[in-house]
């Protein structure tokens, strides 16, 4: 986004007339979230400024910030003790979604331990790629593929519902080959134990927020 975020974090920057990050509290808010964990870096600031506390929205927000860059999986680990023993929604800050998947999201059955929204017929070199069965179960789930690696039609949409058995995993993450600890690694594992993990297919729109082509296309829409 370069001179887009020179004064703002890539979450803060508007579409249609709202910072993408406002689209995602009012749309969990809507589905019934109530209790926001935000968790900041570049700029910070912009988000808690506009933000405050949450009130003006009617949910209260606390903050917490990730000092070093050093990927999505130690994310999780910082929203620990926020979550504590409850099923939490996690969803990263430059996803924009129809609102109405957000009430498909925040119901998790019993017998699931986590969601991962999939979307299709994006293209997998730029996020990660879901491998599912005929029960829309994950398999497997790999982040960035390469040209000749398995391919698959999902692709990870960047929104889930978690029980806390993600902590554990989270935990044991090592370095990729991007020298970051990946979320969709510690999912993947997860999805390789004894526990369900379900794939949730999106309707409606999904845009990932992350570059200025995207971003003209949302607002010319």
């Amino acid at each position: 986004m370069r001179e887009l975020t020179v004064e703002l974090p890539k979450p803060m920057i508007e579409v249609r007339g709202k910072p993408v990050l406002q689209h995602i509290v009012e749309g969990l808010r809507d589905a019934g979230i109530r209790e926001f964990f935000i968790i900041v870096g570049y700029r910070a600031d912009a988000v808690q400024n506009f933000f405050g506390d949450g009130s003006r929205y009617k949910i209260a927000i606390q903050y917490a910030t990730q000092v070093v860059q050093d990927g999505t999986g130690r994310v999780v680990d910082i929203a620990r003790n926020f979550a504590e023993n409850s099923a939490f929604i996690l969803s990263y800050g430059d996803i924009l979604v129809d609102p109405q998947n957000y009430k498909s999201i925040v119901d998790l059955p019993d017998d699931i331990e986590a969601i991962t929204t999939v979307t299709r017929g994006k293209d997998v070199g730029k996020g990660g790629a879901a491998f599912l069965n005929e029960r829309m179960e994950l398999v497997d789930l790999r982040e960035k593929s390469k040209p000749g690696e398995a391919s698959s039609p999902w692709y990870n949409a960047g929104i889930y519902a978690f029980r806390p058995s993600i902590f554990e995993f989270a935990a044991k993450l090592k370095p990729s080959p991007r020298s970051e600890y990946e979320l969709t690694d510690a999912i993947r594992d997860l999805a390789h134990s004894d526990k369900k993990v379900k794939a949730l297919e999106l309707t409606g729109e999904w845009a990932d927020v992350r570059d200025p082509e995207i971003l003209a296309r949302l607002n010319r829409a």
